[in-house]
């Protein structure tokens, strides 16, 4: 990371806390690692970006419809999936500090550097490199592909290196009456919501009514017993997953991948977000279950990074949970195959996931809107502004009404538009310092209209609407304000 990329991540980050976006989590205790807690703003915004993909998903789909999956699920479930045996990363601990790095983060970081003076054909063979080796599990390989490229720890300057080690990243609690025996009552917090979905598959096809193929979706917590947390609340133990499992029919998994890999690109850049910043990364490595797999990745102030990623897991998850439960979890497809002129019949269904982190979403969303812009007055000098510009349809506060003094009226009147909007969608009230200090705080927090209540108003009834991005001033009817933001917004 640039020096200059590293200052600007770093005032994200203050702005986040500064204006109730983003806390550490237990900060009057001195904070807990990779555990944030969102702030006014940043509950809003979380919530408004949980919203617009939700209703992507199951409203414009009419072959998606929602679940809502408990955290804690049957142990033998995870045991089923996979996660009990392999859920794990490979990770090296330096003998000198003591520091432990995930191997993956700490070659990517070598080959940051790389980057940065110059040698990106050397960068792209070390991550190709990684990236075999990985998929291989072949970790007295990438021990040597560290001590080879001269790797050293952030710490001690040293690359005294450990062996190469799995490390498991589900987090385990007890659960019910006391036992001698801990395994008896062992359950975990889950670390994907994936299996809430695939348990309940049956249960949303036969209520729902659903004929393949058709999508789940949920939102929820997940938890990971990350090695290394880092970047803000890019990488946390605590985290929030949007995600959709799509349901097939064997042998139309590819096409429905390709489907799905376009599909969700659309979404991002629907908000407005620079297609110049985004690209597909495939995966060489491919999880246990993954017939295919990529990574829609967001170019942040740090570099690429996955935001969202889309697998053809097969139909491994279901055949799992057949298996482990003993029950059936087969759709009829009474379809006609035109090879046999018969129904298709019995299978059990394929599945392409898409699954996006809703507070790397969250994270790309602030660093794409944070500037710091330089304005320039009409006497030549200069001034300065911090602002978000944050879609309309995901900012927190969508309208800020200023009434220009404490007095005559227009507190009234700007009490009076307040009632009128806030129905249907969020307003924010402030009659206190001068109005130029009272829109840069809006802009700080992203609003993108502010109006004024003046004088004026209680003359001819318009008021002054002021464009968060342009910085922009024009009249406008008070009764035709709130059609002209829903406009926006919606």
């Amino acid at each position: 990371m640039s020096i200059q990329s590293e200052n600007t991540f770093q005032a994200i980050i203050s702005h986040a806390k500064e204006y109730g976006f983003v806390f550490p989590s237990s900060e009057i205790y001195d904070g807990l690692s990779a555990v944030y807690d969102y702030g006014p703003y940043g509950s809003e915004l979380k919530k408004n970006i949980r919203d617009y993909w939700w209703k992507s998903m199951t409203q414009m789909h009419e072959n998606i419809v929602g679940i809502d999956a408990a955290i804690f699920m049957h142990p033998t479930i995870w045991k089923a999936s996979g996660h009990v045996d392999n859920f794990s990363d490979p990770m090296i601990d330096n003998k000198d500090s003591n520091k432990r790095y995930r191997v993956d983060h700490l070659i990517e970081a070598k080959a940051d550097q790389l980057i940065a003076a110059g040698k990106s054909e050397e960068a792209a063979t070390l991550i190709a490199t990684m990236e075999v080796l990985l998929a291989a599990e072949d970790f007295a390989g990438l021990k040597k592909l560290i001590e080879d490229h001269k790797i050293v720890c952030s710490v001690s300057g040293t690359g005294n290196w450990t062996d190469v080690r799995q490390f498991n990243l589900m987090f385990s609690t007890e659960f019910g009456a006391v036992s001698d025996n801990e395994e008896d009552n062992k359950v975990y917090l889950r670390p994907e919501t994936a299996q809430g979905i695939f348990v309940n598959f049956l249960n949303v096809q036969k209520t729902a009514r659903m004929k393949i193929p058709f999508g789940i979706a949920q939102t929820g917590k997940a938890f990971r017993n990350e090695i290394v947390a880092r970047q803000f609340i890019f990488r946390m133990r605590e985290f929030e997953q949007m995600e959709m499992q799509f349901f097939v029919r064997p042998g139309t998994e590819g096409t429905w991948y390709q489907y799905w890999k376009e599909e969700r690109l659309k979404w991002h850049l629907s908000l407005g977000l620079p297609a110049t910043k985004y690209r597909y990364h495939d995966h060489v490595k491919l999880a246990h279950y993954a017939k295919e797999a990529c990574d829609i990745e967001y170019e942040f102030p740090f570099g690429f990074k996955e935001v969202e990623g889309i697998h053809s897991r097969s139909d491994f998850d279901l055949t799992q949970h057949q298996q482990y439960s003993k029950k059936k979890q087969q759709y009829f497809d009474n379809d006609i195959d035109e090879s046999t002129g018969k129904p298709y019949g019995n299978y059990v269904p394929y599945v392409v996931e898409t699954s996006i982190g809703l507070d790397r979403m969250f994270l790309l969303l602030l660093s794409n809107a944070y500037e710091e812009e330089v304005l320039t007055k009409e006497d030549g000098t200069t001034d300065t502004r911090v602002v978000l510009h944050l879609p309309a349809k995901l900012a927190p506060v969508k309208l800020a009404v200023l009434p220009l003094t404490k007095k005559d009226g227009l507190p009234e009147l700007a009490q009076q538009l307040m009632s009128e909007c806030k129905p249907y969608f969020h307003c924010f009230y402030e009659e206190k310092d001068a109005i130029g200090k009272r829109y840069r705080r809006q802009d700080a927090i992203g609003t993108p209209f502010c109006v004024t209540i003046d004088h004026q108003t209680k003359e001819d009834g318009t008021v002054t609407i002021r464009y968060r991005d342009s910085m922009l001033q024009e009249r406008v009817a008070m009764s035709a304000l709130k059609d002209l933001v829903m406009k926006e917004i919606f």
